[in-house]
């Protein structure tokens, strides 16, 4: 087996380095206006992190501005609407997502994307649709049509611009509520999310803020999204960017509206299930973020399903690993919803 972890961990790295050939260190910025709406000019990190901290203070931070369902075209199983956050890239501004009927108004279940993803992941979709689950793809900011023109990945998603950062992923919340939302004027009355990577951290923040949502499956996961770009292989050229102008304590600051274990006992309420995989050889996001995580949902009285694999980050997504990820899904989200008595 050594010799196959060994495989396996060369695998992992091949696969990152081959991702980060794309990536181009930026500019570190503030971009305090783009993260909190209606923010006054600043100029200090120090500032920023006030917004910061009142921000996690505000339950409101990643409510809906509106509560217009309008916009919403359907057309040969694709959904597209109207984001309700205008960002300066017009295409991002439009919402796609693919959608894979079951037959069934029992189930939704909306999958938020790793960072970065290129394709659409038709076989999850097609193995719970046939199976009375209905699968809704969401792109992401800057993801798929919503991509910035010109650009050789999702930069502009996760960045060393704070703001930007946290615009794209209370987008993504926002943009990610919205769909839900029509999936329950649709009729379905169960609502799952399933993220993956960077995409856990969209899932979790929407089943933290959204009541809609019952059961939430969190794929290669952790709290402290600071921590992950500062230690993770896939985030190196960000840390680069950010290292010179901003302390590790200050960015976890600044980006303590991303952090999960700020939401701990939101996702801890006795109406919502969880569930975990996590991969005990990831080296983007370290075991040991992810185990504080883990660790945070449990003193909040949560008791998330954990699935631990002998895998990497990447290698998650071959076989066997997927195969075992794939059935641990399966039985959480066709297991009886009793919630918990709180």
């Amino acid at each position: 087996m050594r010799v196959f972890h060994s495989w396996l961990d060369h695998w992992d790295e091949r696969r990152a380095r081959r991702g980060n050939e794309r990536k181009k260190a930026t500019d570190f910025v503030l971009d305090a206006e783009r993260a909190f709406p209606g923010a006054r000019k600043i100029t200090s990190i120090e500032e920023f992190c006030d917004l910061a901290d009142q921000a996690v203070a505000d339950p409101a931070f990643f409510d809906e501005p509106t509560e217009s369902g309008q916009g919403f075209e359907r057309k040969d199983g694709w959904l597209k609407f109207p984001s309700d956050i205008s960002t300066d890239i017009e295409q991002n501004n439009v919402v796609l997502a693919k959608l894979t009927e079951s037959g069934s108004f029992n189930q939704a279940m909306v999958i938020f994307h790793h960072w970065n993803a290129s394709a659409w992941n038709r076989p999850i979709a097609n193995f719970f649709s046939q199976r009375g689950i209905t699968v809704v793809e969401i792109a992401m900011p800057y993801h798929f049509e919503r991509s910035r023109p010109g650009s050789a990945h999702a930069d502009y998603m996760l960045s060393p611009s704070l703001g930007r950062t946290i615009q794209s992923v209370r987008q993504a919340v926002l943009d990610g509520r919205k769909l839900i939302r029509w999936l329950k004027s649709e009729g379905y009355r169960e609502i799952s999310v399933l993220g993956m990577s960077l995409g856990s951290w969209v899932a979790a923040l929407v089943a933290a803020h959204d009541l809609a949502v019952s059961r939430a499956s969190l794929f290669l996961t952790a709290g402290s999204l600071a921590d992950m770009v500062w230690t993770g292989r896939a985030t190196r050229s960000i840390r680069d960017s950010l290292e010179p102008e901003i302390e590790l304590a200050d960015l976890r600051r600044a980006w303590g509206p991303l952090n999960l274990e700020n939401y701990a006992h939101s996702l801890a309420r006795p109406d919502l299930d969880l569930h975990v995989v996590l991969a005990k050889r990831d080296r983007v996001v370290l075991p040991e973020l992810s185990q504080r995580f883990m660790q945070r949902l449990k003193d909040a009285d949560a008791q998330p399903k954990i699935l631990e694999l002998n895998c990497g980050h990447y290698s998650l997504a071959i076989p066997p690993y997927i195969l075992l990820a794939g059935l641990s899904l399966k039985r959480f989200l066709s297991s009886a919803h009793f919630g918990r008595s709180g």
